[in-house]
């Protein structure tokens, strides 16, 4: 007797709410399908659906996102770094108290190696039929950041050495759940043939009907949840073996709306609202940003960053405030909407050269108006750089772009070109290319669990004495 299994999963949701009741429809409705045929099917998170960015998941440190996987009747879930390390310790030990799915993540473990109940390294499926399914999840390994959230991250080709032998004994079919992106995917699948199936997701790529490596069968649906995936495995009982893999995605953007999603969606959103019309700060007076040049607001937040770090120096783009506030009372909403990036402070080592290399890159036209997407930015463009305990001087050339003429210290000290600095910033230029002194220097002091914005907060407190 041949028996098809059913997996459908989503993956890297990131907050986005919009489009949530579309997906939990199709979900919900696929599910109900297979139960009225008698269909073997599980439903399985690949991690990400969490993103502070969004009010709903800010108010409730995630335990919202948690209740709509909840709504929607998931099976298991691995963790993305959205969920590991933009909450503090204790908002992450407990964000899945409420669970009603599995939640698997081998390599995540607890510094004090006091776990939480809800975390496993594997869990196993079965069928009604008896078939007995191996997950075991995986998450992106930002250890410098995990450390110091009281958390620690092992290899995760190294606990697959260990999980996967006795993991091997006790089923028929191994599924991986990684949140690792594509090119880890593929080197796991050259590795270890003894996983049938990996579910990615982290680098937000789309394999419409998947992909072989070596054994495994490759899939991963996009970001935001405009796909879900599908995974139909083919098991013969008689050979006790399973015999045909596929993958397939479905465009779920138009599908309708399941109303119950929708409802719940509002109950939170109400929920949230309650919670950031918390009264934080009042404004003597209100002020603009504007993305391109410098302006009072940002100016006053890169230095609360380089005070805040005692670092020598700091710099920060001005693409990082979406909007001004005016004068009057602020919410904490108010905060979050004007800089919800999950991006924290970090500070640097660079020497004087590279130092100067940075301010120079940063003044430049093009990229001023990169629209970034990723490495916790959640604005339009990066925008001008600003500098704290920096005096930079600029000229104007004749084919009208800026070019850098000195850059020396606030104190009127030389900017040393072979001494080496500690230099604050935002986490984002950290990673990826985009100041390459920055990503590659060796020394990187990350501050969590503050966000850049709770830095805003405190500025704008320093700005109004509070009577």
């Amino acid at each position: 007797m041949k028996e098809k299994i059913y997996f459908y999963y989503t993956n890297d949701l990131h907050s986005n709410f919009n489009q949530w009741p579309r997906t939990a429809g199709y979900l919900k409705d696929m599910k109900s399908s297979r139960q009225t045929r008698g269909d073997a099917h599980f439903l399985v998170d690949i991690g990400d659906h969490m993103d502070r960015v969004h009010p709903i998941s800010e108010a409730s440190m995630g335990k919202a996102n948690v209740e709509l996987l909840n709504e929607v009747g998931y099976d298991a879930v691995t963790l993305g770094n959205n969920e590991g390390i933009t909450l503090s310790h204790d908002d992450l030990y407990h964000l899945y108290d409420e669970a009603d799915f599995q939640v698997v993540c081998a390599n995540l473990k607890h510094k004090e190696e006091h776990p939480p109940d809800w975390l496993h390294d594997t869990q196993v499926l079965r069928t009604e039929s008896g078939v007995r399914i191996g997950l075991i999840g995986l998450t992106a390994p930002f250890n410098a950041f995990y450390q110091l959230l009281g958390w620690h991250l092992t290899s995760p080709f190294e606990e697959l050495e260990k999980q996967l032998d006795s993991l091997k004994q006790k089923t028929d079919i191994i599924i991986l759940l990684s949140h690792l992106g594509l090119s880890e995917d593929e080197a796991i699948a050259r590795k270890f043939p003894d996983i049938d199936v990996i579910i990615g997701g982290h680098t937000h790529h789309l394999l419409r009907t998947g992909e072989y490596v070596n054994n495994s069968l490759l899939t991963a649906a996009g970001k935001h949840c405009m796909y879900v995936g599908e995974v139909i495995l083919t098991y013969d009982h008689d050979k006790r073996e399973l015999t045909h893999k596929e993958a397939y995605t479905t465009d779920v953007s138009s599908y309708s709306e399941n109303e119950d999603t929708s409802i719940l969606l509002d109950e939170l959103a109400a929920k949230a609202g309650n919670v950031l019309e918390e009264e934080v700060v009042y404004l003597e007076e209100g002020f603009e940003t504007d993305w391109f040049h410098d302006v009072p607001m940002m100016q006053d937040l890169t230095e609360t960053v380089r005070k805040w770090t005692d670092a020598d120096a700091s710099l920060l783009n001005a693409g990082l405030l979406l909007d001004g506030l005016p004068k009057g009372m602020v919410t904490y909403g108010d905060i979050h909407r004007i800089c919800p990036h999950p991006i924290n402070p970090v500070v640097v080592h660079l020497r004087g050269d590279e130092l100067i290399e940075v301010i120079r890159a940063s003044l430049q036209k093009d990229f001023m108006e990169i629209q970034l997407k990723g490495f916790g930015f959640r604005g339009k463009v990066i925008g001008r750089m600003l500098f704290s305990g920096l005096s930079i001087s600029t000229t104007i050339r004749a084919n009208g772009r800026e070019a850098v003429t000195g850059v020396m210290f606030q104190d009127g000290s030389a900017v040393e070109k072979e001494k080496t600095y500690c230099i604050a910033t935002a986490d984002t230029f950290t990673f990826g290319r985009l100041l390459p002194e920055i990503a590659k220097s060796e020394m990187k002091q990350y501050f969590l669990p503050e966000f850049l914005r709770d830095l805003l907060l405190d500025t704008l407190k320093n700005k109004t004495p509070q009577a």
